[in-house]
């Protein structure tokens, strides 16, 4: 068998095998292997580590699109500058996955306008790169969606699905009070996901705030023992970001009528 006829074979073989990366770089890597002297081991290698790269990117991609971030918000750019309260160690060592290892929560507190949500969305996006299905939703998002499931088997079905998720994350938790029925549909969510999965929370409220949530005292006390244990609990008491942007603009803008 030819040289040509042995390559055409090898093309097809790998596209048979849905190498598509290994498709797609062979000639190169044959090119440099040919150029450079490269042994059969080396080449194979190089092949084999662009196509591991490039499904683990595709992985990537796919988590992070399925996790319904409302806005792709890396760690990169958030704002140390603007917090400066916050422990950027231990944000760095979240970043990591080690808690998620652990089964340990996260909750974020504090006022509005003040990076929960992107410090949350971050570590999200995070742990998609680690490998970890993740899903965002708010609150009342959630407490509606499972309201919504209806019947006992279409409920049954979202409470699995919600509980298998490597990491849950809550967002706004507080902002808008519960239904009965949604207080203890989410404490079932929650409640079934202690010590097996992580959880992140964002929240505006105290934890002795809470009952003005859920309602029921005995399941709000309940709710926060399995939360907060082994949780990492960071306090974002800084300045709201929008409204330092807001009292900003408002400023340029009273400059430039007073300079006309």
């Amino acid at each position: 068998m030819n040289t040509a006829a042995m390559h055409a074979i090898l093309i097809e073989n790998l596209k048979q095998l849905k190498l598509s990366s290994m498709t797609k770089n062979i000639e190169s890597e044959l090119r440099q292997a040919r150029e450079n002297g490269i042994s059969y081991e080396e080449f194979l290698l190089n092949l084999s580590e662009l196509e591991i790269h490039h499904r683990r990117e595709n992985g990537r991609k796919r988590r992070v699109k399925e996790a319904m971030f409302p806005l792709f918000k890396p760690l990169e750019t958030f704002d140390f500058t603007a917090s400066p309260q916050l422990d950027r160690r231990l944000v760095r060592e979240l970043a990591t996955g080690e808690y998620l290892k652990e089964k340990r929560n996260i909750i974020f507190m504090g006022k509005s306008g003040t990076g929960k949500t992107h410090l949350a969305t971050a570590l999200g996006i995070e742990a998609c790169t680690e490998g970890h299905r993740t899903r965002f939703v708010t609150g009342c998002g959630l407490a509606n969606e499972l309201i919504e499931a209806g019947d006992k088997k279409g409920l049954t079905r979202m409470l699995k699905r919600y509980a298998g998720y490597g990491l849950l994350v809550v967002d706004e938790l507080g902002y808008v009070p519960f239904s009965k029925e949604g207080g203890e549909l989410l404490f079932q969510v929650l409640a079934e996901r202690h010590e097996k999965r992580s959880v992140i929370i964002t929240t505006n409220l105290g934890f002795g705030d809470w009952t003005q949530v859920f309602g029921d005292p005995n399941l709000t006390a309940a709710l926060l023992d399995r939360l907060t244990h082994k949780a990492h609990v960071i306090h974002c008491n800084w300045d709201s970001y929008r409204l330092k942007e807001t009292l900003k603009g408002q400023a340029r803008v009273t400059h430039g009528t007073n300079s006309l």
